[in-house]
């Protein structure tokens, strides 16, 4: 059955969003479950299988492996995995394996890596050819965790990946196997290095030509230096943050470091519990019932809260389809209302995630969200029922085992983290707006509020190559909102922009009143330069954006969430969409293999997926 109204505990408003959720969906969301359920029914699908499939399946395995499968009752635990060690953060994934096949042991069963699914960096192609696959590569994703899992000898799988795309990818294949139970584990954070606000001062200074590439390639370099996520809170941590409200990773286990003890031992019981919750046993948490329109609210709840990465306006729909469930930028808009901004990190602040897990961490804000009455209690999750239990961190006692402990009930740090009832803004840091350019999200919460409402003339451009040109050549003077359009996944795969944001903010630092408007994508990178951003429809799908001219007076309000154009509606109605040469877009790194997926992909607003789900 479909989730079910929530009970009077929850904060009105929040109840009110969920129960239209449950309501819209009730009819996907029902057909989903009851896929699953006959899944389930069938049982373990291993005994069934012939005997060449059995023998394929563990012909590689020693010799206690292979006995177990061949007659035991223990459980298959599938690992698919995102490792490569070109991404810092996957790179301590190499030696999980291990690690998850003797807690598989030790449990009675066996684990086997089932497929690796592809992990590109957003990191290393910024601003290059390759970003513009990046987007489509959570769909990529998806479809190779089916096929990891398509070989139905598993009970349950963990599932190994941290960023952008990764997690959001596996979530809607592992959500395609919803039978089966899945954990996921994280590999936490690199240590801190160069602060993120220096980072960024050297790079405006890049922009504006007063330092040079060997200063630069140093700050970057001292920035990103080891192994683990990147600090600040774009994407990737947003995506660990949004796996453990969601109640998919284990307590407190978001944010420890990797190569450390208690990082080891945290992988060890997430692949116990990932045992404890199959079919064979009495605890049995499919993932598809899990992941409920409840622990969807909660998520976008969690991504308020922590001013998280915008990217999670597509993902979170993609994800929630999967399930059945059908989310909208409104339910975004309407939860951000009610949900208090309680973390500054950067680019919302000067910390980092290592200094926001210091200060008391997830666990310190799902505690204060859940008193608030901003988070459901009573929700499914990898660790058990309810939420409560993510209130708590875990820890090594003196004898080597984990044990979890009260969080702090206090921040360690309110220059980083604050409780509900005094939080750094009363509201979300996510508005939608809507207007004569259609639909689009900005990220508010790093913005100086006298930045909220921007009305200045456009300038036009098509690529951000274009706009870097113009700032270099000096011809980027006063007040101006910068247009740049035909980057939607219809157009190019919507390619992240992080490359504007650097000549943007100085010429705001310069006292102009400058915003960006675009069909493409900021995320992390959402900062102090008002950005509306996922414009849609976009201009390749014959959006309006397509017929702004140059000198056009733009309004962007974030106070109102309205996005319009002042221009003589006779005018407007009798224009049409400026053309725009994206074939150099469609060839070269791959991009012409990817053809299908920009003539079958959906809507920003309906995730920019290839799937059609539900």
């Amino acid at each position: 059955m479909a989730a079910s109204a929530t009970p009077s505990s929850v904060n009105a408003r929040l109840g009110e969003v969920t129960e239209r959720i449950v309501k819209r969906s009730h009819d996907n969301r029902s057909r989903y479950l009851d896929r699953i359920a006959a899944a389930a029914e069938k049982g373990p699908s291993r005994a069934k299988l012939g005997c060449a499939n059995q023998a394929h399946g563990f012909a590689a395995c020693g010799p206690g492996d292979k006995a177990m499968l061949r007659e035991g009752s223990g459980a298959n635990l599938a690992i698919v995995t995102a490792y490569n060690d070109m991404l810092s953060a996957h790179q301590p994934y190499e030696h999980y394996p291990d690690l998850i096949r003797a807690a598989a042991r030790a449990a009675g069963g066996v684990a086997q890596v089932a497929g690796g699914v592809p992990a590109m960096c957003d990191g290393v192609t910024q601003g290059e050819a390759g970003m513009e696959l990046s987007l489509f590569s959570r769909d990529v994703i998806a479809l190779a965790t089916a096929v990891a899992l398509s070989h139905q000898t598993f009970d349950a799988a963990v599932f190994l990946g941290i960023c952008d795309k990764i997690v959001p990818g596996l979530v809607i294949g592992a959500l395609s196997f919803g039978h089966l139970p899945a954990v996921f584990i994280p590999a936490g954070p690199m240590t801190s290095g160069l602060p993120n606000d220096e980072k960024a001062k050297i790079r405006q200074l890049f922009a504006e030509g007063k330092v040079g590439r060997d200063a630069l390639l140093e700050a970057e370099s001292l920035s990103y230096h080891g192994p683990g996520t990147c600090t600040f809170y774009g994407t990737a941590n947003t995506n660990q943050m949004m796996m453990e409200i969601m109640g998919l990773h284990l307590p407190g286990s978001s944010f420890v470091n990797p190569n450390t003890p208690l990082r080891d031992a945290l992988t060890t019981a997430a692949a116990e519990r990932a045992m404890a919750i199959t079919a064979l046993g009495n605890g049995y948490a499919p993932v598809g019932r899990m992941l409920d329109e409840k622990a969807f609210v909660n998520g976008v709840v969690g991504l308020h809260a922590t001013g998280g990465s915008t990217n999670h306006t597509l993902h979170v729909v993609a994800m929630a389809a999967a399930a059945g469930i059908k989310l909208t930028w409104d339910d975004f808009s309407d939860l951000a209302d009610i949900t208090p901004l309680l973390c500054r990190v950067y680019p919302n602040g000067k910390a980092d995630v290592n200094h926001f897990h210091a200060a008391g961490g997830m666990g310190f804000v799902i505690r204060e969200l859940l008193g608030d009455g901003l988070l459901h209690r009573d929700v499914e999750t990898v660790w058990g029922s309810g939420l409560d239990a993510y209130t708590q961190e875990p820890a090594l006692a003196p004898d080597g085992s984990l044990a979890w402990r009260d969080g702090t009930p206090t921040s360690g740090d309110e220059a980083v983290l604050r409780g509900a009832k005094a939080p750094f803004q009363a509201t979300g840091g996510l508005k939608l707006l809507s207007g004569d350019l259609g639909r689009a999200v900005i990220k508010t919460s790093a913005i100086a509020s006298e930045r909220h409402i921007i009305e200045a003339p456009a300038k036009v451009f098509h690529s951000q190559e274009e706009l870097q040109k113009a700032f270099k050549a000096g011809d980027l003077k006063g007040d101006f909102v910068a247009v740049v359009r035909y980057q939607g996944p219809k157009a190019n795969g919507m390619p992240e922009l992080h490359k504007l944001m650097p000549p943007l903010g100085v010429l705001q630092d310069r006292g102009n009143k400058v915003a960006l408007v675009t069909d493409g994508r900021l995320s992390g990178a959402s900062g102090k330069v008002p950005a509306a951003i996922h414009v849609t429809p976009e201009a390749a799908d014959g959006g309006a954006i397509a017929l702004i001219r140059e000198g056009d007076i733009v309004r962007l309000d974030a106070v109102a969430g309205t996005l319009t154009v002042l221009v003589d509606p006779a005018e407007w109605a009798a224009r049409t969409p400026a053309p725009a040469d994206l074939e150099p877009s469609h060839w070269g790194v791959g991009r012409e293999l990817f053809g299908a997926f920009r003539g079958t992909v959906g809507t920003a607003d309906t995730g920019a997926t290839i799937f059609a789900l539900g």
